[in-house]
């Protein structure tokens, strides 16, 4: 066993600075700071995304609605099938991306915005399988949010902690 001048093990001196290493980290990495930065990286490819898909309010811009008529596949066996609906689903799909991120970012209905982002991420991986890289963090991000909430710095939270309050009256 070798001992360091001050009469500790190696081992004992080197798995207590491990301890407070992990310490420093821990209080950095807190649960509700995590949970928000979750839902701010998750929202953001998906708001720069339907920002694009708009020239007005509720008006979609020709851009949009000519890539799911003409440039967007669905890669399903036995494909590439083209998109059913293709104004409708650029109106669903632009919609999705200004609305789910901006709750995700409020911390309102954030595990039903998550689940939204979710399945939007699958449709995206069908349409671009190439990008997996990518839509696989953004599902890591998805279902992170989903299992463990929006945590304490969310409306979602706001509005359960008034509820308790007007429940405990």
């Amino acid at each position: 066993m070798m001992m360091t001048a001050n009469g500790g093990t190696v081992a004992g001196r080197t798995a207590e600075v491990l301890e407070r290493a992990i310490g420093i980290i821990r209080g950095i990495a807190q649960p509700s700071l995590v949970q928000l930065v979750l839902r701010v990286a998750l929202a953001v490819p998906f708001w720069k995304s339907g920002t694009l898909k708009w020239a007005g309010f509720l008006q979609l811009n020709d851009t949009a609605i000519y890539l799911f008529s003409d440039e967007f596949q669905l890669h399903l066996p036995g494909g590439p099938y083209p998109f059913p609906a293709p104004a409708v689903m650029a109106f669903l799909s632009g919609s999705a991306e200004i609305v789910f991120p901006v709750l995700l970012v409020l911390g309102l209905a954030t595990r039903f915005a998550a689940l939204g982002l979710l399945v939007m991420t699958a449709i995206v991986e069908l349409t671009v399988p190439e990008g997996w890289p990518i839509h696989l963090t953004w599902a890591a991000m998805a279902l992170g949010i989903m299992a463990w909430g929006p945590g304490r710095v969310s409306l979602d939270a706001a509005i359960a902690r008034i509820g308790r309050a007007l429940a405990g009256r």
